[in-house]
């Protein structure tokens, strides 16, 4: 059974009756080894193909869906069809020109790639694989066009290799589908397409889904999306959805594609929330790039709260918790009582869900628009790091979001070398839960390349270990690593202040952020912050500090599974290199120098 992007039960609500036949067929007739692609929104200007097919052996198709009669099909020549409708008569490019000139360009762009290149014999240089184009009548009969075109007209404007018919989609067909859909390939050649050169030639149809630097879809990008974060980032936007993902594999990049597509579609804006002031700003910035600043608000949540507050001019009472429960509950009774108005937003789209309190699921639900009901949610339980009113748990349900069908699981980390995530999940496996409710744990898996192993050092004092880490931090920068590619993560506690002083005594550039907010400049310092500032953000190196700090007055040993939590954070935010110090004597310290971590102390 083919793979369909997106998934055939998603897209089917916006196919045509014809194009829905279609796609069953090609669902029942083509190999598991084949995609396909329909239902793709436009790219700006640039209109889609109703299918796309790509199989390793039989190449690549473009196909046309026509759900037209007999009866109104009027006339017809090689570049126009003159078509009767309820609004009288129109005059549409002809399918099958449109598929050529779908072809046409995308030969022209596939052929840039060497790999895609045939390198022997007379047909040196040809593309790899068969590329052809066709068109299926979903409503037409063959008899039907052979009793109203001659057979000399019929050869040049509907040749026979490139049409299907009703007849075709039968399920007793004089032929099977699949093979009459192949022979519009045209004159096949031996081809077997290795899974390089089908990632190559998604490379080239589809530039959006290339991932640049910041992580995020870029046409400079160097990356590709992997077949499972496509297929949920085309997943249509209406309805609610949740996405659990382990660090590292693609939460926000998914989240952000669906936020483009969503606001070129939608009348009402689409809201994005997030729990990290950095990533918000780093999430705004994409935004804007693309032209979308209006069309798109970018909040953290807590300022999202104070900007409703005024708008509609509503006050926060005096109490207790000002900053972090006042302006929420303020918000929430105002909504209540109608004070702020519900369904602002065509889309709600919201990261690190597994950050926010269950009152504030319910709070933003409210704000989509039902005739969308279009909600996004990003959750990994493994990185729920702060503390909630509600420590008994809650189900999605229960907070207004009902999700349609399994949630999609995104497993592969694609930001940290195969050191580094098992580093982290060896930390974390005895502490955390396997999840609750509808909330599971997702285990990560390695999709990034080789590293060294992390380094985890106990220091006498906090001086030795910043000292250290001030030694690393310059030997990177020897190596060719750039100072802004570089991080300063502390759990709490002055170990940030402390570090700062220790690199501006040596000259070393750096910025110490409260928020995180900067770290995104083009300055090239090192970001020092706290373990929570970092949260969506990801760096070349990365120095963790004074790793066993707790909070005055908390219990190390009760306290342990959030640390671990806190700690994998601050861990997988390391792409390549990761430096563990600590200097203090308690149960997080015991945690990282014994059992299976041993193996990582110097």
């Amino acid at each position: 059974m083919a793979v369909f992007i997106p998934p055939l039960g998603a897209c089917l609500a916006r196919l045509t009756a014809g194009q829905r036949q279609v796609a069953r067929a090609l669902q029942d007739s083509l190999a598991d080894d084949c995609l396909v692609w329909c239902g793709l929104p436009d790219g700006g200007e640039q209109r889609q193909p109703d299918f796309i097919v790509l199989h390793p052996e039989h190449g690549l198709l473009f196909l046309e869906v026509r759900d037209w009669t007999a009866g109104s099909l009027k006339r017809m020549s090689r570049a126009t069809c003159a078509l009767e409708t309820a609004e009288g008569r129109r005059e549409l490019a002809h399918p099958l020109a449109l598929g050529r000139q779908f072809a046409v360009q995308a030969l022209q762009e596939l052929l840039r790639s060497p790999a895609l290149r045939r390198g022997e014999g007379s047909d040196a240089g040809r593309l790899a694989c068969p590329l052809g184009w066709g068109l299926v009548f979903s409503d037409i009969a063959r008899a039907q066009v052979e009793q109203g075109i001659p057979p000399e007209a019929r050869e040049r404007l509907l040749p026979e290799r490139q049409v299907l018919y009703r007849d075709d989609l039968r399920e007793a067909a004089a032929e099977p589908f699949g093979q009459r859909l192949w022979r519009m390939a045209g004159p096949g050649f031996p081809c077997r397409l290795t899974q390089a050169q089908v990632e190559r030639i998604r490379w080239h149809l589809f530039p959006e889904l290339r991932i640049g630097a910041d992580g995020l879809p870029a046409p400079d990008g160097t990356r590709l999306m992997d077949l499972q974060q496509e297929r949920l980032a085309r997943s249509p936007g209406e309805g609610q959805q949740v996405i659990h993902g382990a660090a590292g594999s693609g939460k926000t990049l998914v989240l952000a594609y669906r936020c483009l597509a969503l606001a070129r579609t939608l009348d009402k804006p689409v809201l994005v929330v997030c729990f990290n002031s950095a990533l918000a700003a780093r999430l705004r910035r994409f935004a804007e790039a693309r032209g979308l600043g209006a069309r798109v608000h970018v909040h953290h949540f807590h300022d999202w709260c104070e900007q409703q507050l005024e708008t509609w001019q509503v006050e926060v009472q005096e109490g207790e918790d000002e900053y972090y429960w006042g302006p929420v509950d303020a918000v929430i009774g105002a909504v209540e009582r109608g004070r702020i108005p519900r369904d602002q937003y065509g889309a709600l789209l919201i990261d690190e869900g597994h950050d926010f309190e269950p009152e504030w699921l319910a709070l933003l639900a409210r704000m989509v628009d039902p005739r969308t009901g279009s909600l996004l949610l990003c959750y990994d339980d493994a990185q729920a790091i702060y503390k909630k009113r509600s420590a008994q748990g809650f189900s999605l349900a229960g907070v207004g979001i009902q999700t349609r069908g399994r949630p999609g699981v995104l497993r592969l980390d694609y930001r940290n070398t195969r050191e580094i995530l098992a580093f982290a999940c060896c930390l974390v496996k005895e502490h955390l839960p396997e999840g609750k409710g509808d909330i599971p744990l997702v285990e990560p898996q390695a999709a990034g390349g080789a590293g060294p192993l992390p380094v985890v050092r106990r220091f006498e004092r906090p001086a030795g270990e910043i000292g250290h880490a001030a030694r690393c931090l310059r030997q990177w920068h020897a190596e060719g690593v750039a100072w802004k590619d570089m991080a300063v993560l502390y759990p709490g506690g002055g170990a940030g202040q402390a570090m700062g002083e220790a690199l501006a005594e040596l000259g070393i550039p750096h910025a110490w952020l409260g928020s995180g907010e900067a770290c995104c400049a083009e300055t090239d310092q090192v970001a020092i912050m706290t373990i929570h500032g970092s949260k969506g953000l990801e760096f070349s190196r990365v120095v963790l500090l004074d790793a066993s700090f707790v909070a005055p007055g908390e219990e190390a040993d009760s306290s342990l599974p959030e640390r671990m939590r806190l700690l994998y954070v601050g861990i997988t935010r390391a792409r390549q290199q990761l430096l563990v110090g600590f200097h203090r004597s308690n149960a997080v310290a015991r945690a990282l120098s014994g059992g299976e971590l041993g193996r990582y102390a110097h």
